[in-house]
Formats: C-alpha cells, sequence, structure tokens
C-alpha cells in the first residue's frame, strides 16, 4: 500500500467533514440523480490517498461492466458466454496479481533459482482494497454468466455498486444481486437512518476504545516480557484484529443503512464457536461465502466424494491465505486452517460434540488465537521465538507487569464484549420504558468517549487495509 494518508472512518476528517457533507448533499439531491452523488463521493473517498489508483478502479468498473453487458448480449443471443466471462476473470486475476503479487513471485523464483538471485524485485505500491473491490466486480459478472443476477445497463448504477464507499477499502464483500434492487429504488427512512447511527457508533467504539487499546497492549508485549506477557498479548492481539475487523464492517454496515443500503451481516460472536468449522461460518461471512460460492463449489464441493472435497478444502484455503497477503506466511496460514477443518471433516468434529461446550470454546479460541500469530508474524524467526516464549517459563519484568495491570479492565471489557451477553441484556429490556433511555445515553457516552480518544489517540491504525 502507498504511503499517502487514507481517509478512513475512525478519522476526524472523515466524522466532521467528509460524511456530513455527503450526507447533506445526499438527501438535498433529487433521487434520480442520488446514484451519481453517491459514485462521485465514492471515487473522492478512494481518490483521498490514491488518486493515481483511480485510473485502475475506473478501469475494472469499466471491464466488468462491459463484461456483464457481453455476457448478457450473447446469452440472449443463444450464443456460449463462457470466453467473455473466462476473459473478464482472467484480466480482473491478472490486476491483482500483478499488483499485489509481483514482488512475492519474484522473491520466491529467487530463493527457488540461484541464477536469478542478482534479479531486482520491482517496488510495486499495493492499492487499498484492491482485493476486496476486484472480487466485488467477479462476483456480478459470475453471476450474470449464472443468471442469478440481472445485467446493470446503467453505468453510473455499477460504479456506484463497485466504488460504494462504506465497503469499498475493506468490505464486507457486497454481492451485486444482494443489492440490485437497492440501487435502482430504495427507500430511505428516519428509522433506517437512526438504526445506522446505532450500528455507526458501535462500530466506532469497538475500533476506537477497544481495537486500538488492544493494539497498543500486543506492541508492547509482542517484543518482550516473559510467558504470561506473551500469552496476554496474544490474547490482546486476538481481540485487537476482531474488534478492528468487525468495527470497521459494523461502520460500513451503519453508513449503508445511512444511505438506504442493507448490507449483510459480516460478524456473529466468532469467538464463542464450538468448532472452527463454526468460526468460519462466523468470521468474515462474506470473504467466506465468496469462496464456498465461487471457487468450492465450482471445484465440486462436496458432491465428488470425501477425498476430493478434502482436496478443494486445502485448495480453497491456500487461495484464501493468498487472497489476505502475498507472503508465505498467509499461506501457511490458510493451510493451517485447510489441517484443520480437515480434521473436524474427518474425525474431529464428531468427537468435540461429546465436550462441553465450554470447554469446545476455549480449545477453539487457542487453535484460532495461535492462528492469529501465523497471520501477524511474516518473518519465521520472529514467529517461532514467540511461540517459543509461549512455553519457556519465563519471568517477567517490571515494565510487563505494568503494562497488563494498566490494560487489566480493557482487556477484559474486551473480552465480554466478544461475546453476545451484553446485546442479550440489551434485549431483555425490549419492551420496557428503560431500554430508548438506556441506548441514549449508553451511545451517547460512547460517542463523547470516541471523540476524545480521536483527539488524544495517535495509534489508529487499521490491519485491514494491507489486503
Amino acid at each position: 500500500m502507498s504511503g499517502e494518508i487514507v481517509l478512513v472512518f475512525s478519522s476526524n476528517v472523515f466524522l466532521f467533514a467528509y460524511l456530513p457533507a455527503v450526507l447533506l448533499l445526499y438527501y438535498i439531491c433529487p433521487r434520480r440523480g442520488r446514484n451519481l452523488l453517491l459514485f462521485a463521493v465514492s471515487l473522492v473517498f478512494y481518490g483521498w490517498g490514491e488518486p493515481v489508483y483511480l485510473a485502475l478502479m475506473l478501469f475494472t468498473i469499466a471491464l466488468n461492466y462491459a463484461g456483464g453487458l457481453m455476457i448478457d448480449s450473447r446469452r440472449r443471443s443463444g450464443k456460449s458466454a463462457k470466453t467473455v466471462l473466462t476473459v473478464t476473470i482472467v484480466l480482473n486475476l491478472a490486476l491483482l496479481g500483478f499488483f499485489k503479487y509481483t514482488g512475492f513471485i519474484m522473491d520466491s523464483l529467487k530463493a527457488l533459482v540461484p541464477a536469478l538471485s542478482s534479479l531486482s524485485v520491482p517496488e510495486i505500491a499495493l492499492p487499498i482494497g484492491i482485493s476486496f473491490y476486484i472480487f466485488q466486480s467477479m462476483s456480478y459478472t459470475i453471476d450474470v454468466y449464472r443468471s442469478d443476477a440481472p445485467v446493470q445497463r446503467d453505468p453510473v448504477g455499477f460504479g456506484t455498486y463497485v466504488a460504494m464507499f462504506p465497503q469499498l477499502i475493506a468490505g464486507p464483500i457486497v454481492k451485486y444481486k444482494d443489492v440490485a434492487e437497492q440501487l435502482s429504488c430504495r427507500r430511505e427512512s428516519v428509522e433506517k437512518f437512526a438504526s445506522g447511527i446505532r450500528i455507526f457508533i458501535v462500530g466506532l467504539a469497538k475500533k476506537l476504545l477497544l481495537a486500538n487499546q488492544m493494539g497498543l497492549l500486543w506492541e508492547n508485549l509482542s517484543v518482550s516480557g516473559g510467558t504470561l506477557s506473551a500469552w496476554v498479548g496474544m490474547l490482546a492481539y486476538t481481540l485487537q484484529i476482531y474488534f478492528d475487523f468487525s468495527g470497521y464492517s459494523d461502520m460500513a454496515i451503519g453508513l449503508g443503512r445511512m444511505l438506504g443500503l442493507e448490507f449483510l451481516k459480516n460478524f456473529d460472536y466468532p469467538y464463542i464457536s464450538r468448532s472452527i468449522t463454526e468460526f468460519w461460518r462466523r468470521w468474515h461471512i462474506s470473504l467466506s461465502t465468496w469462496f464456498k460460492e465461487y471457487v468450492y463449489i465450482p471445484l465440486g464441493g462436496n458432491r465428488r466424494g470425501l477425498k476430493r472435497q478434502l482436496l478443494n478444502i486445502f485448495i480453497v484455503w491456500a487461495l484464501t491465505g493468498l487472497w489476505h497477503g502475498a507472503s508465505w506466511n498467509f499461506v501457511l496460514w490458510g493451510l493451517y486452517y485447510g489441517l484443520w477443518l480437515t480434521l473436524e471433516k474427518v474425525f474431529l468434529l464428531k468427537r468435540l460434540e461429546k465436550l462441553p461446550s465450554a470447554i469446545r470454546c476455549i480449545m477453539v479460541l487457542l487453535v484460532v488465537s495461535v492462528g492469529w500469530m501465523l497471520f501477524y508474524f511474516v518473518d519465521t524467526g520472529e514467529l517461532f521465538a514467540f511461540m517459543g516464549r509461549l512455553f519457556n517459563g519465563a519471568a517477567e519484568d517490571v515494565y510487563s507487569l505494568n503494562m497488563i495491570l494498566a490494560y487489566l479492565p480493557t482487556l477484559v471489557l474486551a473480552a465480554f464484549a466478544a461475546t453476545p451477553a451484553g446485546k442479550c441484556v440489551y434485549h431483555k429490556l425490549d419492551g420496557t420504558v428503560v431500554q430508548p433511555l438506556f441506548c441514549t445515553l449508553g451511545l451517547g457516552m460512547l460517542l463523547l468517549l470516541c471523540t476524545a480518544a480521536l483527539a488524544s489517540q495517535s495509534y489508529n491504525p487499521f490491519i485491514y487495509f494491507r489486503f
């Protein structure tokens, strides 16, 4: 990714300048012009940090828009559209491959072929969100080919779908068939707008009040301390990546509702899962669904016997790892989950079902937390050094102990917030006079705390921007 400033949801510029201006323009704009306005402000949003890559996004939009029209035209005339689909998929993947994997492929070749060791590897900046919007564009042409989605003849409507700023940079990956009708005849309402604000504030709080704090704790404990620090640090990163990504997804869903759009849920309390299979039904749901619909099922899914099914699982998870990053640690991370899912499919799941739910949740959380270490550490030496700290029984230094004690209340709060316990309490208040007051005061307090955090925090990364 380039070093330009990215316009993120959890920033003062977005919250107090861009978003109010967009909402004002959107609601004073005549309904027939709202897609054009949304397309234009989305291009501004993307071009804010990387104007040079606006041409790449517009080319992707034009490619898949034309591909959809050609597929529909050939199908209507009784001709095969498979060649058109193949060409659009190849071109989409070629774009993604060039920007994301050129350096990785060249480095791997240099490691395998000594004669190429002197070859210089070009530095190609990764456009933000390219993995998301290319996968989204591909789903459109594939669904049109399958007759699962109507062709979009309005270039502005299609451009709005691909470039829509709420989910442009980090998802959720929205399939065209899920929003086709909304693009042409959505209806905004006060109730939908209010619910969008609520969801957005909750997502903002997840990011600023929990994810960032867990990230600071992880950064300190990942490089120093003993065994206790390693375990607490690993838990902190496990919580950081969840609140970081699910918070951004919540903000995207909330922004969509403010604009009259409904996006599907992307996270469903994954850390309460009782199996790895269940975990991946709850984590980054839009990506898991994408790979299932467009890779796993076309490969044969579970229809060609157990051996082929297991092979399909490994293929899908190797590709899932590569999607996340052009580095071998991501491939290992994908294969790690491919292995666990295979073990569950073959024999482990039936045995796990005999255990108490609490033990199963703890086991899954341990597997997932170790997986996040594969995800985080690009350097295998650093990975093994950290994993060694988990089991070597090393004593703690005073600094690490003070860090753990200072962040312990936030750590406990984050662990609680990663479960549906708070949501259950809130829903028990349904129909009572207390609930509206509780909701209003709670959201107001969260917004004030988030505003204070924005004013005082300099640490505000976003993990999934690099994908």
